[in-house]
């Protein structure tokens, strides 16, 4: 089987997903942030503020490229990870891209208590949410083999989604 990389703006539920997939799908579990916190032993806020979004967007980059020649994949992306066009065509390339999406107010809910999100830091609120998503809606959009709202639904039931989707 293909990888399968879940997309969409922090909070949409790709990790939550991502690990409702891997149970009912046996395949491996990358959760992309965690895993380059892991490799770089610093967390993303230390990455972003030591050597900026550039260099934090090519080690994502090479992340990518690791698990497109791993296979068999079910990975959570990092919310920017469709910044840079080529990590759309590396995810093209091993696998189908899916999209979570969800509403500003539905987004600010789940990570209102959250200290980790760098981009949001100084600034957690539903309009500037709404400003960022908005900044990133067509990039996602473009990117997706497959778009599934998360709005008041089920794990189970986005999952039936995707996997009706990607049998397709």
């Amino acid at each position: 089987m293909e990888n399968i990389f879940l997309i969409g703006f922090m909070g949409s539920g790709k990790s939550t997903i991502a690990r409702v997939l891997q149970k009912e799908l046996g395949m491996q579990l990358v959760e992309m942030d965690a895993r380059i916190v892991q490799e770089q032993g610093m967390s993303i806020n230390d990455i972003f503020a030591q050597y900026g979004e550039d260099h934090f967007r090519d080690i994502e980059s090479q992340l990518i490229l690791t698990i497109g020649k791993e296979g068999d994949t079910i990975v959570s992306c990092g919310g920017g990870v469709v910044v840079r066009p080529q990590n759309v065509d590396y995810m093209r390339k091993s696998g189908r891209i899916i999209y979570l999406k969800a509403t500003p107010e539905t987004i600010y809910e789940r990570v209102k208590h959250s200290t980790d999100r760098p981009i949001l830091n100084g600034n957690m609120n539903v309009a500037y949410i709404a400003q960022l998503m908005e900044k990133r809606r067509e990039l996602y959009e473009n990117a997706a083999d497959i778009t599934v709202s998360t709005d008041g639904k089920s794990r189970e039931e986005i999952c039936k989604e995707i996997m009706a989707g990607i049998s397709e």
